[in-house]
Formats: C-alpha cells, structure tokens, sequence
C-alpha cells in the first residue's frame, strides 16, 4: 500500500463547488481507498491505495465531478514525494505560513518564471511539479500573479507539513 495525498482545485473557495470533508472522505472510501482521512476544508485528503497515481487522478476526478457537476482537477502526489517537497523548501528560513507551495500536473517550463513580474517581495523557485513562493508581505497581501497556478492549486508550507505527518504517521 502507498501512502497518498490529494490535493483538490478550486473547492470550497468563494462559495463554489462546496464539498464538504465528511461528504469526501466517504466518496473515496466508496471508490475503494483505504485509511481516509480529510484535513481542513479546501480539498486535502490521505489516503492509501495500490493503485498508481494516473489512476486514481483520473478515479477521483470523474467520482468529484459527478457529485458536483462540475469539473474539478485533483493533483496527487505520494507521501514520499510529499516529503521530499517540504525537505526542498527554497525558503527554510521564512515562516511556514509565508510559504506557498504551488502544486503543478508537471514542471512549469524552463523559462516561465523568467516572465514573472514580481511587483512586491516575493520570492519564486521551481523544483519539480512544485513552484515554491516566499509571501515575505503574507499571501492575502500580495499582488503576484502566476498564469501557470491555473494549472494547480496552492497550500501553504504548515498545511504541506500536516499532510505529511497524516501521510506518514
């Protein structure tokens, strides 16, 4: 069995595709994930299964847009990645709250963070599917736009830590 996370996009933000935790966690135990577990209300879940990650992206893709009539976009990724993701934290001296993680389907090209304009303080590195972001100013705060994000969702490094240690304890 392999330990997972799953990150969901786009739910429970603004009022919009309103999924509660309870109401996930019984959907994936249904689809046959064993261990469930949810954390806060923005689309995070552990779990474990056998099955590889294109699958169950696509499993819990399908399974969530059926419920909501929408699509939504889930981003996997197993709790060995998870771990070596917070261990590559660019920023290990900024406040976990103040580091965004920005989890990609893939790695953002090359040259895209060159096309960034940084207009505040902000920091941005890649390091594989992820972008990290230091908010040095707080996210809610920041005017930093990053055209590739559409593609992925963002968590901050304390939520990032919760789900490994839910990942792996």
């Amino acid at each position: 069995m392999t330990g997972y996370v799953a990150l969901l996009r786009a739910v429970n933000v603004g009022g919009r595709g309103i999924l509660a935790m309870k109401d996930l966690q019984t959907l994936c135990s249904e689809l046959g994930l064993d261990n469930v577990r949810t954390y806060i209300q923005s689309g995070n879940v552990v779990f474990e299964s056998e099955r590889p990650e294109a699958a169950l992206k696509r499993m819990l893709e399908a399974a969530i847009t059926k419920r909501l009539g929408r699509a939504v976009q889930v981003l996997i990724r197993t709790a060995a990645e998870l771990k070596a993701i917070v261990e590559a934290n660019p920023f290990p001296d900024a406040q976990p709250d103040q580091v965004g993680v920005v989890f990609l389907p893939k790695p953002v090209r090359p040259n895209v963070l060159a096309e960034i304009v940084i207009q505040g303080r902000e920091e941005v590195l890649a390091v594989g599917r992820e972008v990290f972001v230091h908010y040095p100013d707080g996210m809610g705060r920041s005017k930093l736009k990053l055209p590739f994000a559409t593609d992925g969702t963002t968590r901050n490094l304390n939520t990032v830590g919760k789900l490994l240690a839910m990942a792996t304890g």
